[in-house]
């Protein structure tokens, strides 16, 4: 692997040794920083299976109520949510209504997963110790590119407070990340990502699960792009920054994978 990185190693961008092998480039030492266009970003989170499923709105049949979902472990006070409580808020603000109207990453019925955190107790709140414990969900409706965030009351489980947002594009998740790279994969501008993994590793780059996979939300700016990228910030838009396990990053910067659209496109310039 050393000897590989180091033959093709040629030109630095930004302070990392970027390689030349195929259309994308392996990075030697570091995570590429961003470039170009007016960006925010954070790195995808994993979660489990059965958060993940909820979030894809799976195991509901049209038009069943389900039952409360047992309370499981609980924290105290500002204690982080247990993994109990997780699934029991995602489960909670997905109802029947969110389930059949909206879409995730993947197309499948059910707003997409973004975050679960525990939520700031209200003003008249902070001293008291018995305070409700709240959870904010925050999710991705690509049926019309839409930001929605419920806070759940854990005592009661019960919905408080529910929002959207549109042009709002929080960090992706890994789902997201892993949608992106299927994307790329499939597309031909996919070529030169699988050149230099099988240049890396020499295997046929087939998966994503073959990759470590972090993406950045990309916004793009008025008057610079065009074409796929114009819509991005009112579509759920992403650049992809993909590691051979064990091995280099491989810099796919110049790639923007428009999740919402699903088209991919090369930045240029």
């Amino acid at each position: 692997m050393r000897r590989t990185v180091h033959r093709h190693l040629g030109k630095v961008v930004a302070g990392t040794a970027i390689a030349v092998a195929g259309t994308a480039a392996m990075v030697a030492i570091t995570l590429p920083g961003t470039a170009g266009a007016d960006e925010s970003g954070g790195t995808g989170k994993a979660a489990g299976s059965t958060q993940q499923q909820a979030a894809d709105g799976q195991g509901a049949a049209p038009g069943v109520v389900q039952q409360a979902p047992a309370e499981g472990e609980k924290g105290k006070g500002r204690d982080p949510l247990t993994d109990d409580e997780t699934q029991r808020v995602e489960r909670i603000a997905v109802n029947q209504q969110l389930l059949n109207s909206s879409e995730n990453v993947e197309g499948k019925r059910g707003p997409q997963r973004l975050d679960v955190e525990l939520a700031n107790p209200g003003p008249s709140e902070l001293d008291n110790p018995n305070a409700p414990r709240r959870a904010d969900v925050t999710f991705y409706d690509y049926k019309d590119d839409t930001v929605v965030t419920k806070t759940v009351n854990l005592d009661t489980g019960k919905v408080e407070q529910t929002g959207t947002q549109h042009g709002v594009q929080p960090p992706a998740s890994h789902a997201e990340d892993v949608e992106a790279a299927e994307l790329l994969l499939a597309s031909p501008l996919g070529a030169g990502l699988k050149a230099d993994y099988k240049d890396a590793t020499g295997n046929e780059l087939t998966s994503p699960d073959q990759l470590l996979l972090t993406a950045m939300v990309y916004k793009a700016t008025p008057g610079r792009q065009s074409g796929v990228f114009d819509q991005c910030g009112e579509h759920r838009c992403v650049r992809l920054f993909p590691k051979v396990k064990n091995g280099p990053w491989i810099d796919a910067r110049d790639f923007v994978i428009d999740l919402s659209a699903r088209k991919v496109g090369k930045l240029t310039g």
